[in-house]
């Protein structure tokens, strides 16, 4: 393990085992936490130590939940190793139904108010935070394999850590009652402490004799149709735009290994948002493309991302896709639709509003996009939280006019999205904070996973092209799944 630096008593690695060093600083704070609750019937209370530079985030989160318990890691390699684990819930923040972000981003806000915790000023995502994510639709997943991922569900979590660049910090966080005692408290986050290990990822090992079957929730024709009777509604007038998505399920021999997964996709896709979301007995993994919304401070910024096409390993091949996709007036139409929706929702919150007039190439390991970046400088402190709400769903995961996409999805599409094209991220005391849409992901449970993948609908889709660009996105995951 690296030095440490900066910190007096942070938990120091020993021998795999974090080890709280001179705890004094932090029973002072559960102390004044103590006295607060009995007064006001309750304190969230945090502190936070640097870590060596070595720690990995993921790694201790894979290796040290407890079953059945909540936890995040996400992670942005390629951006300067940016990675955000969280394991445990102090307390959890759950909503549904319209207006969920709104009344989610209340309730965190009362409690960071009243925090007693350090500034987060390390790197993004230290200090307390809320993290977790929200359903596709405002009422979330009905099938049993969502019961828990709730439509609204931040939780703030036992302990954090985050990292960017060599900057590793450690948060650790309890939610105070009247009843509790500082000995209790600190003796609780000890305990917590001492499970934590820190072994590498482990690695992808598939069954060497045992079969692994690969089958669609819907028959393919049953997706073409779909996309034909969409651009039929489309052609009529009753919109511009849907996405319509497939499920495809891998059955492995054995129980899929999410922490060998996670460890393949951050490999493989560095410049994408890698998360891996755990409720009970179900894991929600993904390597997403796309950013929903960032806040630092006053600025907020976000990506518009529409129209799709696939690599080639031949450089001058990979070169004109990329070319016909920038001259492509299907995609083109499609991402046009994307952008204006983004800058509409945005501008009546900021000063400014700015976007490139022509969007740009952008690629990841197997598949290249037009992107167009978004800035703005907020008027007012609207947290990151509401700003996701504002923006979710932008056209690029459901339609435009949203209201007549969203009955239409799921009639057509004959699949249960869950968290699929939901928001996932953070946000801390400050409401700063980032979320991503959860693309190219799979629901883990067991030996099951369910793999989401969707394309935007125009007039001039092609229901045939549409399947195979499903299939494009598909390979993010079904290779890494499917041994």
């Amino acid at each position: 393990m690296g030095p440490l630096a900066g910190e007096r008593s942070p938990p120091v690695p020993r021998d795999g085992v974090f080890i709280l060093r001179e705890p004094q600083r932090l029973t002072q704070r559960l102390e004044r936490a103590v006295r607060r609750a009995r007064r006001k019937g309750e304190c969230l209370v945090g502190m936070t130590w640097r870590l060596p530079s070595d720690v990995d985030p993921s790694a201790v989160a894979f290796a040290s939940r407890r079953p059945g318990e909540q936890w995040l890691c996400l992670e942005q390699p390629d951006r300067d190793r940016h990675a955000l684990a969280a394991l445990g819930a102090v307390t959890v923040l759950e909503d549904h139904g319209d207006g969920r972000f709104e009344r989610v981003a209340r309730r965190w806000r009362a409690l960071a108010a009243e925090a007693l915790a350090d500034p987060p000023d390390g790197p993004a995502g230290s200090g307390l935070i809320a993290c977790g994510g929200f359903a596709f639709a405002p009422d979330g997943g009905g099938s049993p394999q969502w019961s828990g991922f709730r439509p609204a569900s931040l939780v703030i979590p036992q302990l954090a850590i985050a990292r960017h660049a060599d900057d590793v910090r450690l948060t650790v966080a309890a939610f105070v009652g009247p009843d509790d005692t500082p000995a209790d408290l600190l003796a609780g986050i000890e305990r917590r402490l001492a499970e934590l290990r820190a072994p590498p990822l482990p690695l992808l090992d598939p069954h060497p004799t045992g079969r692994y079957r690969v089958a669609g929730a819907m028959a393919p024709e049953h997706y073409e149709s779909a996309v034909a009777r969409a651009v039929e509604r489309i052609r009529a007038g009753e919109l511009s735009k849907i996405v319509l998505a497939r499920e495809v399920d891998v059955h492995a021999p054995v129980d899929h290994d999410v922490g060998a997964v996670f460890g393949v996709l951050r490999e493989a896709f560095g410049a994408c948002f890698v998360f891996c979301a755990g409720r009970g007995d179900a894991a929600f993994i993904a390597a997403s493309p796309e950013l929903l919304i960032r806040r630092e401070g006053m600025r907020a910024s976000t990506l518009a991302l529409a129209g799709s096409a696939r690599r080639s390993a031949d450089p001058a091949v990979d070169d004109h896709l990329g070319e016909q996709l920038l001259h492509s007036a299907k995609d083109r139409s499609e991402h046009a639709i994307v952008s204006a929706r983004i800058e509409r929702a945005l501008r009546p919150h900021s000063v400014w509003v700015t976007l490139p007039e022509e969007p740009v190439v952008v690629t990841i390991a197997n598949i290249q996009h037009l992107a167009t970046p978004v800035r703005a400088q907020l008027r007012n402190p609207v947290g990151v939280v509401e700003l996701a709400g504002l923006l979710h769903p932008t056209p690029a995961v459901g339609g435009e006019p949203h209201a007549i996409a969203a009955r239409m999805i799921p009639a057509l599409e004959g699949i249960d999205r869950g968290w699929y094209a939901g928001p996932i991220g953070w946000t801390d005391a400050n409401e700063d904070g980032e979320f991503c849409v959860a693309l190219r992901c799979a629901l883990v449970e067991g030996r099951l996973a369910r793999c989401y993948a969707g394309v935007g609908v125009v007039g001039g889709s092609d229901p045939a092209e549409e399947l195979a660009e499903t299939e494009i996105k598909l390979a993010a995951l079904l290779p890494v799944l499917a041994g």
